[in-house]
């Protein structure tokens, strides 16, 4: 099974400043962030077969990542339009 990484920048590139610019300046903003991004590690690193969990625990951090983003996505909206 391969599954691709969903960085955020790459996910969401009309973003990229805004991205930088709250990582630097909202401490909520930045923790979300991390933990998108290690999540989204751990989903490239069983689609790779580095780890082999079970398929419950595959879904429950694909679930955990898509509400990270969403998180991330409404925070970054938010911030273009100020």
């Amino acid at each position: 099974m391969t599954i691709e990484k969903h960085d955020l920048v790459h996910e969401l590139p009309e973003f990229r400043n805004d991205i930088h610019e709250l990582k630097m300046k909202d401490a909520h903003f930045a923790r979300l962030f991390d933990e998108y991004h290690e999540i989204d590690h751990k989903v490239h690193c069983i689609g790779q077969g580095v780890e082999t969990p079970s398929d419950d625990y595959l879904e429950e951090r694909k679930k955990t990542r898509l509400n990270l983003k969403y998180q991330l996505f409404n925070m970054l909206k938010a911030h273009a339009a100020a």
